[in-house]
């Protein structure tokens, strides 16, 4: 599947995969006061809020994946439960990626949540390393959540 830019229907559908997949991998590893706090509707409007960052890979109104990019940043990468295995996770990464070297980005970075190793399997199997952790707080209207990052960066080609 070719990664394309979003279209507005595709928005309801990206957040009821992107919903699921957050919480698949992050429940686990994350304070239950930062999960709870992901909820359906807050997808939709993050989403909503990215624009042209935004790229999905899937029919129209049916996105089957997701990719964000933020200044050097390859910000979000979902994929749907019944997409994974099938090369979408892997087209959208490298659209992102190619849409950060178009923006000039020669070192580009992302961050996932410490213990995900599935993610951090996926990024180093296409190129990507592991640089730092880190922790941070995460501030929510019910307090204040510590959360480990482990920072990842790649050359792009330019």
């Amino acid at each position: 599947m070719t990664p394309r830019p979003a279209l507005p229907a595709d928005l309801p559908a990206a957040a009821r995969l992107w919903h699921p997949a957050w919480h698949e991998a992050h429940d686990p590893l994350v304070p239950a006061g930062i999960a709870m706090m992901r909820r359906p509707e807050d997808f939709a409007t993050r989403l909503a809020g990215f624009g042209a960052a935004l790229r999905v890979a899937g029919p129209e109104g049916a996105p089957v994946g997701l990719c964000v990019i933020r200044a050097e940043e390859l910000h979000q990468l979902f994929v749907a439960a019944d997409a994974r295995g099938s090369g979408v996770a892997a087209a959208l990464l490298a659209d992102g990626e190619s849409r950060l070297a178009r923006n000039g980005i020669r070192q580009a970075w992302l961050d996932v949540v410490v213990g995900n190793q599935r993610a951090l399997r996926f990024y180093a199997k296409h190129g990507w390393r592991q640089t730092r952790r880190q922790g941070f707080d995460v501030e929510t209207p019910t307090g204040i959540f510590p959360v480990e990052i482990q920072y990842m960066k790649k050359t792009l080609a330019g």
